[in-house]
């Protein structure tokens, strides 16, 4: 599927060759996310994921740099998170080159002028006052604080309005000259493309390009004992909840069982709590959960929005579809869900983008790198004695965290609606 290659300065490249697309996606990953930062720093690695957009040595302005990848009818874009940061452009091969290089000079000649940062301060401010303003954003944050209070994992991974006020030009740029070097960074590539001329393109463009010893993670720790809620009051004609329990690690043998449990519970429009609380009870019109791994942790957490009477019903509905999950699923159910999920999968793998970033993840997180063929068999490997076993380790009481944003709603009712 891939081949791989390691540069003189440590850089990480991948590549896979598609020959039937029309398209090449280049990713670039760094380690680089709210994970790395002081709480003094809280936000830097966001806030430095736009400054490249903002102009380079080659492409000194914003709109240089846009219409050199628009103009030609591609598309390109950044994501920070708690782990790393993804610069990526998609275009037509003809094009790539030219795409490849300004991808590549956002990353390493970013021209961070700080008439451009200061700009740039107020628009990421306003981007965090935007989160606030929308309950459905705020209540995505206060489930992270609940998951994991006072540490980097439960912080917004943009900071906060204080933090990102008080960003210097010099922690910028240190910040950025320790955690974008090679050894921290991977290219990911996948099209019609070949290895060799990714490899040779890369190398004589990063060749002056040094690594360096990166920042170290903080690991997440797991000291609350029991339920634990967080209630925000606002005038607000829903109330938004979230029910999480923290869950597996990217590497942890169980994630597979872990994600397919998910899958059951509440992943599309047959999932048990969709049937449930929508179509059964009409509690709420959006209800989902998802599953996240990191590292060395990840979590299972459901969100729907209800008129706030109703607040209560949900609540309670979400916890007894937890219990449910205790029993063994069939066979059938099961299956359903395993195939919905390598279903998933293997569409993904026809976008060009998608299998760039599904190479660089796995590499710069975990250092190797699962095949979709691998995946899925270790899927079809999932029983359903599995998913029963671990539900009753994830999904029980002494480790449910809730978190409501809107008018109603009382911590310690809620809490008290959080037991078997």
């Amino acid at each position: 599927m891939y081949q791989s290659s390691v540069l003189d300065n440590k850089l990480r490249v991948l590549t896979s060759t598609m020959p039937h697309t029309q398209s090449i996606s280049m990713v670039i990953c760094v380690g680089a996310g709210s994970r790395y930062e002081s709480d003094e720093l809280a936000g830097v690695s966001h806030f430095i994921e736009h400054l490249p957009f903002k102009g380079t040595e080659s492409w000194p302005t914003a709109r240089a740099v846009s219409e050199a990848i628009e103009g030609v009818g591609g598309v390109m874009n950044a994501s920070t998170d708690r782990e790393m940061t993804v610069f990526w452009c998609k275009v037509a091969r003809l094009h790539y080159k030219t795409a490849f290089a300004v991808l590549m000079d956002m990353v390493l000649n970013s021209r961070l002028d700080p008439e451009e940062v200061e700009k740039e301060r107020e628009v990421i401010q306003e981007e965090l006052r935007m989160t606030y303003d929308q309950p459905s954003y705020r209540v995505d944050l206060l489930i992270d604080e609940a998951m994991w209070p006072d540490q980097a994992m439960g912080r917004d991974v943009g900071g906060t309005l204080e933090t990102v006020a008080d960003i210097q030009q010099k922690d910028i740029r240190e910040y950025m000259h320790q955690q974008y070097n090679p050894a921290n960074t991977v290219v990911a590539v996948a099209g019609n493309v070949t290895h060799e001329e990714v490899v040779d393109m890369l190398a004589e463009t990063t060749r002056d390009w040094k690594p360096l010893e990166s920042l170290d993670w903080e690991l997440a720790t797991d000291n609350v004992e029991g339920p634990l809620v967080k209630v925000e009051r606002r005038h607000s004609d829903q109330t938004h909840l979230c029910l999480g329990v923290p869950g597996l690690s990217l590497t942890h043998p169980d994630r597979y069982a872990f994600n397919l449990m998910n899958t059951i519970l509440g992943d599309g429009m047959s999932s048990r709590l969709f049937l449930n609380l929508r179509e059964e009870q009409g509690l709420a019109y959006d209800v989902h959960s998802s599953s996240s791994n990191y590292r060395d942790t990840g979590a299972l957490v459901v969100y729907c929005g209800v008129e706030p009477s109703k607040t209560n019903d949900a609540v309670k509905t979400i916890v007894k579809e937890f219990q449910g999950m205790h029993q063994a699923p069939s066979e059938q159910e099961l299956n359903k869900a395993r195939e919905y999920s390598k279903g998933r999968l293997l569409l993904r793998m026809e976008d060009t983008r998608a299998v760039a970033s599904w190479l660089g993840a796995q590499e710069l997180l975990q250092d190797s790198v699962r095949t979709p063929e691998e995946v899925v068999e270790s899927l079809d490997a999932v029983t359903p004695a599995d998913i029963a076993r671990v539900a009753k380790n994830f999904l029980n009481d002494d480790k449910m965290r809730l978190a409501v944003v809107g008018p109603r709603g009382g911590v310690k009712a809620l809490t008290g609606m959080l037991r078997f």
